[in-house]
């Protein structure tokens, strides 16, 4: 097995407002290997875009309090000082976001953002730094990459404009991508191209995503390994294949369910019954349990621990050993 390039131990994360705290991300841990991708699979507001922010340091500082450590080639993130910070976003990790309108500042070219972000961390002069952009761009595949260089953002599609913002991200070649549902936003053509397009680029340079999503489609159609969150917590991971093939949590198979996929025209698709519970009031016991058909009394009284189920896959379910598969 490869040494872990990252490694995520106990991670939490509390938003503090004046009257309520919110349990955004409880525990997780993570290791992810290089060349690896991980997909983050989830609800909204199960956790998974906040413990990618996390591994940037993304979050506000005055509001967020992060706890555990995150480890990347050994260092830990959490304890960075803003300068060695500056130095490790964009050179070792990048991010795509998923609204690459938001993440570019609209008052310069995608050219200058661009050679801006290869001058800061490779020292590179003007032109080299221009010569790179443009590189980046033609690898992403922008037609007239030339003139798009001194394109601004709003003079591009939503297409072209995520391709540039995965240009930026890999315009110093990191270590590790931070993929946050960057298809989103995108029609169903488009987000196909986007898929290919980072899963080419991945092996191309040999490095390392975390891809996060809600659409059981995408995880499986990009990710080596699927970690499937829910209320904060990793509730299931294991290889794509076996995470499918054989959940053992009764969310996973709840997601799975509800796919339109292969479901004759006209049927009702199984909904999971109920809403994600308060982060701010978690229950003391497994957080899905309100909402599982299978529940037992004892769901109620403790976090289950994860149950190791052999080749890697893992469950936080009082009854992992057998297959909740639809």
């Amino acid at each position: 097995m490869k040494p872990a390039l990252v490694r995520v131990e106990d991670l939490t994360v509390r938003f503090e407002a004046r009257e309520r705290v919110v349990h955004a991300v409880n525990g997780v841990d993570l290791a992810l290997a290089e060349g690896e991708t991980l997909g983050l699979l989830g609800e909204s507001g199960s956790g998974k875009s906040v413990t990618l922010r996390s591994l940037m340091r993304l979050l506000p500082p005055r509001r967020a309090r992060i706890g555990g450590r995150i480890l990347f080639a050994g260092e830990d993130v959490l304890a960075m000082d803003a300068r060695r910070l500056e130095d490790h976003r964009g050179r070792s990790v990048a991010m795509v976001f998923q609204e690459p309108m938001l993440a570019f500042d609209p008052v310069f070219t995608i050219g200058e953002q661009i050679a801006e972000t290869v001058r800061r961390h490779e020292g590179v002069d003007r032109a080299g730094a221009r010569r790179r952009a443009l590189e980046m761009l033609e690898r992403v595949r922008i037609p007239g990459a030339a003139r798009r260089l001194d394109a601004y953002p709003h003079e591009m599609s939503g297409g072209m404009r995520q391709r540039a913002m995965i240009a930026l991200a890999l315009s110093c070649r990191p270590r590790l991508l931070l993929a946050d549902e960057p298809t989103t936003a995108l029609d169903a053509t488009v987000q196909i191209q986007i898929l290919l397009l980072l899963r080419e680029l991945q092996a191309e340079l040999g490095m390392a995503m975390i891809f996060v999503t809600h659409d059981i489609g995408v995880a499986v159609e990009t990710s080596d390994r699927i970690a499937v969150m829910y209320a904060g917590r990793v509730v299931e991971e294991g290889t794509a294949r076996d995470v499918v093939r054989t959940p053992r949590h009764p969310y996973t198979a709840g997601l799975l369910a509800s796919r339109a996929r292969g479901a004759p025209r006209g049927t009702r698709l199984d909904a999971i019954p109920g809403a994600p519970p308060d982060l701010a009031r978690l229950p003391a016991g497994c957080a899905f349990a309100p909402r599982c058909a299978q529940a037992m009394a004892e769901c109620g009284e403790a976090v289950p621990p994860p149950r190791a189920l052999g080749g890697g896959h893992a469950a936080r379910c009082l009854r992992a050993e057998g297959s909740h598969a639809a």
